[in-house]
């Protein structure tokens, strides 16, 4: 049963990308120096990437709007039709994994020194990010929903 709006939390503000950011690095880390990551994400085709993508949106929206029943997308800010919150999850989740990878610059470790350069290096760098992503959401919207 959901909450008559004037109990409901307040609409989606700059603390709660905060919040989600928090979560997601917080989960994103260890999967980003990882090297078996870094081999999965080598051997995988664009179109299980974009797969993985898509579940990590799943994910998000699942663990944003059906897990919390206290909120409702259709209250919310939207861009483009889709709510702010989850906009800001998504970048949240694989942002956080591509700041870390370049950060921690996995990407040489894992990949330039076995020889990968060019496009492939940064393909197999955004599959990876995907497979990241998949942990990294589910840090960052626990973090929005406990917080």
């Amino acid at each position: 049963m959901k909450r008559p709006r004037s109990l409901r939390r307040p609409k989606f503000r700059i603390a709660d990308s905060a919040q989600q950011a928090v979560g997601g690095f917080l989960l994103a880390g260890p999967f980003v120096v990882t090297a078996e990551v870094w081999e999965l994400a080598a051997g995988m085709s664009w179109l299980q990437a974009a797969l993985t993508a898509a579940v990590v949106g799943l994910i998000g929206y699942a663990a944003l709007y059906r897990a919390d029943t206290d909120r409702d997308p259709d209250d919310e800010r939207e861009v483009a039709g889709i709510p702010v919150r989850f906009v800001s999850l998504m970048i949240v989740a694989f942002g956080s994994v591509g700041v870390l990878a370049l950060l921690f610059d996995a990407p040489a470790t894992f990949l330039v020194d076995q020889g990968v350069v060019g496009v492939e290096l940064w393909a197999t760098t955004l599959k990876a990010i995907t497979v990241g992503a998949v942990f990294s959401v589910v840090g960052a919207a626990t973090a929005d929903s406990v917080f």
